[in-house]
């Protein structure tokens, strides 16, 4: 396979199909490209924190940690008014 492809003025290139396909590389995958003495290695990589992240839908959504802290201070309150002995 010996195919030329044009570095556009954004300095990217068209990946030719067969290569493509070869390598099993879909839209938006992520390419390694790795300089060894001259020659230029491409490379898929299969899986990074970045290309994983909001693949899964999370359990749980978000708490209110604003709503979550005044809760626990009203609890606290609570807690220490009912520790403390009666006036006589």
């Amino acid at each position: 396979m010996n195919d030329i492809t044009t570095v556009t003025e954004k300095g990217q290139v068209t990946i030719p199909n067969e290569i493509r396909k070869a390598l099993g590389i879909r839209p938006k995958d992520k390419i390694r490209f790795t300089l060894d003495d001259g020659t230029v290695r491409l490379t898929l990589v299969s899986v990074t924190l970045e290309s994983a992240f909001g693949a899964v839908r999370p359990l749980a959504q978000p708490e209110d940690f604003d709503k979550r802290v005044a809760e626990t201070k009203a609890e606290r309150a609570q807690k220490r008014a009912g520790n403390r002995r009666p006036s006589k």
